[in-house]
């Protein structure tokens, strides 16, 4: 959980150097978190609770992905509940809470981001769905604990055709998903190319810091299950999976 906001600086400064730039610092996605918590709430004339609820929600998903997903370990005590379609069911939800969120605001620019969100959306649950079972299939179950203990226990089965394909239908799934380029821009506030920020922009203060945070906490639980599913050497047995992202 912590670690997530570093992940984030992780990226930018990898992407600053690789133009030619020195960066922000990888520590300034938590200084721009402090900063937000800070500040004074404001809320939009005219919203309703659904504006006010989706940074909860959203927080609150990503955090349930992170304790059940064989994120560190399998054999968690939350293994059971730990199956393919409630991590994409707890992902479409936080998705459609902000999509909600930027059509409450009534402002152009949030239904825009909305619409273009839950149409990449419509388009990347159904892909995880489908690059994971091919994965499931010669597991035997759809329990992503049960998937990597199979990965792990059987390699080979990664090099096959279908595990080649799932993994690059998922790195694109974890891209899309995330709002990463060449999907979205997180960095701009260009009209043409927002998604994400466009249904965040009227949120600021605490609110704002909660979206961010959940935002970068979504991108590493990803991305961590991307490199667990097809790479599992080292991942842990019989402890909780929410140890590694703490």
């Amino acid at each position: 959980m912590t670690g997530a906001p570093l992940v984030v600086g992780l990226m930018r400064q990898v992407r600053a150097r690789s133009e030619g730039r020195c960066g922000a610092g990888v520590l300034q996605p938590w200084r721009d978190l402090r900063k937000q918590l800070r500040k004074q709430q404001v809320t939009p004339d005219g919203t309703t609770l659904v504006f006010a609820a989706a940074p909860v929600v959203v927080a609150a998903t990503t955090l349930l992905i992170a304790a059940i997903a064989p994120l560190a370990a399998t054999g968690s005590p939350l293994d059971s509940v730990a199956d393919l379609f409630v991590v994409v069911g707890l992902l479409f939800l936080g998705t459609v809470a902000l999509t909600l969120a930027g059509i409450d605001t009534g402002t152009s620019f949030g239904g825009m981001g909305a619409s273009r969100e839950i149409t990449i959306a419509a388009l990347v649950e159904p892909t995880i769905l489908l690059a994971v079972f091919a994965l499931s299939i010669p597991a035997g179950s759809a329990n992503l604990g049960a998937v990597v203990a199979f990965s792990l226990e059987n390699p080979a089965e990664m090099v096959s055709l279908a595990g080649i394909l799932a993994f690059v239908a998922l790195v694109i799934v974890v891209i899309a998903e995330t709002g990463r380029l060449p999907v979205d821009n997180p960095a701009t506030h260009l009209e043409l190319t927002m998604v994400h920020e466009a249904m965040v922009l009227e949120y600021a203060g605490p609110k704002l810091a909660l979206v961010e945070w959940a935002s970068g906490m979504r991108l590493t639980v990803l991305l961590a299950l991307l490199a667990n599913l097809f790479f599992p050497w080292g991942i842990a047995g019989d402890r909780p999976s929410l140890v590694g992202v703490g």
